[in-house]
């Protein structure tokens, strides 16, 4: 479950309705131009600056109720304001000064009751909630105000976008004890808030109440409830959902196809996310930028790399079909990082600024954690300086970068100066930032003040994971602390953390640095007790260990096990088990001398084979 965060501004106000209120009805109900919306631009080409805004002018003091326009025209304190301008005026108030109640009490057009929708539209599509939740008190408190759905529709939404889950519900309940219906787009911005903050099973039964109530579900509710459970990794989930869909006689469309791929790939199911992209070529629906967004991720992951620079290529050809944005150059950013292409990664980067786009906090990232994982600090601190010249603020993951480009150069001071930096700029460090302190430090022999990280997370509430007992494993065999690991190891038992096939792989080959064969077989056997699949270098470790120890036999039985569970071979091991027959064929058994022929010949081809 997502984290609802509490904000000190109360949202319920007037639970229940008055018992009576007096009906002021407002003359030229037909007036259409009250309801015009005007639009006015600005362009400064130079700048390469544009501004679009709308006008909303609402009910006027010409067209308010006869005894509320001969009261306010001898007071000079009432103000004829547009919707809009009472808006810009809203917001260039703090919303917690008291002036707001003082400014819209001023305004004339609160008394027809037909401003109300259009004051709280504009004032929640400009997304400040506070400001919203004020007008929406002082709305509730006017006379002539009549509850109606579509304005807590809009506040709805409004909470919806800023994850207030909790009082997104509240409004939900109030409306009713106002008497005010809900209806198909009350469910979807319900159903939509609770998918944003990872509560797909109250989506869920948000949809049960709506057949129960007899409100027809449209192509937005499940396309907004298969989300919420896409959104969670609920994968199977959301497309049972599809189904169920397809089968109420509302067919899927782009948004829907593409839902589904998200939950896919957030769900890390990959291969179906293919799979899925192709029975989506079948159909009439042609996929757009976000689609192939996604393949390209997908396919990224899966190492196809080839595949994925087609599809951006295909895409730059097409511009008028899918034409790539910022995530699609973004996400080539990443894969060039993946790849080991750094000078790739800069020119995707100067393309974004070439094709007129504007990065966001993402793609400097993205570009930053590509230097990072080379150690290369000067290339890293000048994106993030960058960041800081193009008007956005780094983010912990900006800083974490940095700081792991200074730990990677074998920098560790510098990589706590960034540490600290973060903390002063008033952002908490989250638990990549604690590992990647933890490996500046392990990573150079530093172990003692890689421990005292560890302990300064625990005390920040942050818990270690798998990860951070593997870089401090690490650290451990490359310091030759053999007492330390066994101390690493049981801090994680304490702790109730999992090793995961990293970890394990980790500790033994710690294990096997200090020479500690028994203890690194032993890892091994508890590896293979808890189900934790080992991998191609879970056997590299244990074989090229056997080998450095003179226990060719061991390293012989590993390579065995390895081919009988089917694990790719390595040209380490290979090279570790040929050096091993070459030395000592002589001092082994002829069991093992026969054993290790028979090997020898499959070995030999293979690594020909992989040569070639």
């Amino acid at each position: 479950m997502a984290t609802i965060h509490h904000h000190h501004l109360p949202l319920l106000h007037n639970p229940t309705p008055p018992a009576f209120k007096p009906k002021i009805l407002c003359k030229n109900s037909k007036n259409d131009a009250a309801f015009e919306e005007k639009k006015s631009g600005f362009v400064d080409y130079d700048k390469g600056i544009h501004h679009v805004s709308t006008q909303v002018s609402g009910i006027r003091k010409d067209q308010i109720p006869q005894r509320y326009r001969i009261r306010v025209q001898g007071d000079r304190f009432q103000k004829d304001w547009s919707v809009s301008q009472v808006v810009q005026k809203v917001l260039e108030l703090d919303h917690k000064s008291d002036d707001i109640e003082g400014l819209l009490n001023r305004w004339v057009g609160r008394f027809a009751r037909k401003n109300f929708p259009l004051l709280i539209k504009e004032i929640t599509q400009k997304g400040s909630i506070e400001h919203s939740i004020l007008v929406f008190r002082w709305m509730k408190n006017q006379r002539n105000y009549c509850a109606r759905t579509d304005i807590y529709n809009m506040m709805i939404r409004l909470h919806a976008r800023h994850n207030w889950t909790d009082q997104a519900r509240g409004l939900f309940f109030e409306m009713q004890k106002w008497r005010c219906k809900p209806d198909a787009e009350t469910c979807n911005a319900l159903i939509n808030a609770h998918g944003r903050s990872g509560q797909w099973r109250w989506a869920m039964n948000i949809m049960e109440d709506m057949l129960q109530k007899a409100i027809p579900p449209s192509r937005s509710t499940y396309n907004n409830l298969i989300n919420a459970c896409g959104s969670s990794g609920n994968w199977r989930e959301a497309l049972k959902l599809c189904k169920k869909m397809t089968e109420n006689g509302v067919g899927p469309d782009l948004v829907t196809h593409n839902i589904i791929l998200s939950a896919y790939k957030t769900g890390a199911q990959y291969e179906k996310a293919l799979s899925y992209f192709e029975l989506m070529k079948g159909t009439n629906i042609r996929p757009d930028t976000t689609t192939l967004n996604i393949m390209i991720y997908c396919l990224t992951k899966l190492g196809q790399y080839e595949k994925a620079i087609g599809i951006f290529k295909s895409m730059r050809e097409k511009r008028a079909e899918c034409h790539p944005d910022v995530v699609t150059f973004t996400s080539i950013i990443h894969l060039y990082s993946v790849n080991g292409q750094i000078e790739n990664c800069r020119a995707v980067f100067s393309t974004i600024v070439a094709e007129g786009l504007k990065p966001n906090i993402v793609s400097y990232n993205t570009l930053m954690g590509a230097y990072a994982s080379h150690g290369m600090n000067k290339e890293a601190l000048s994106v993030f300086n960058a960041i800081k010249n193009s008007g956005l603020r780094p983010d912990v993951v900006s800083y974490t970068s940095l700081l792991n480009s200074y730990g990677r150069s074998q920098q560790p001071k510098k990589a706590r100066e960034v540490f600290e930096m973060m903390r002063r700029d008033k952002l908490k460090p989250n638990l990549v930032s604690y590992n990647a302190m933890i490996d500046a430090y392990g990573s150079n022999g530093l172990l003692a003040e890689a421990v005292e990280v560890l302990r300064e997370m625990e005390q920040d509430g942050i818990y270690p994971n798998a990860v951070s007992i593997c870089t401090l494993l690490a650290a451990c065999g490359r310091c030759s602390r053999k007492v330390n690991i066994d101390v690493v190891l049981q801090a994680a038992e304490r702790r109730h953390i999992k090793l995961n096939t990293i970890a394990y792989n980790s500790s033994i080959g710690s294990y096997m640095n200090v020479g500690e064969f028994e203890k690194a077989t032993s890892m091994y056997r508890s590896m293979r007790k808890s189900k934790v699949i080992p991998d191609a270098v879970t056997f590299t470790v244990l074989i090229s260990g056997c080998c450095k120890m003179s226990k060719y036999c061991e390293a012989l039985e590993f390579l065995s096990e390895m081919m009988d569970l089917k694990i790719p071979m390595t040209k380490e091991a290979y090279s570790s088990v040929i050096c091993a027959y070459s030395k000592q064929a002589s001092a082994l058994t002829k069991y093992a001398s026969l054993l290790i022929y028979r090997k020898w010949k499959e070995i030999s081809f293979l690594l020909l084979f992989d040569i070639c």
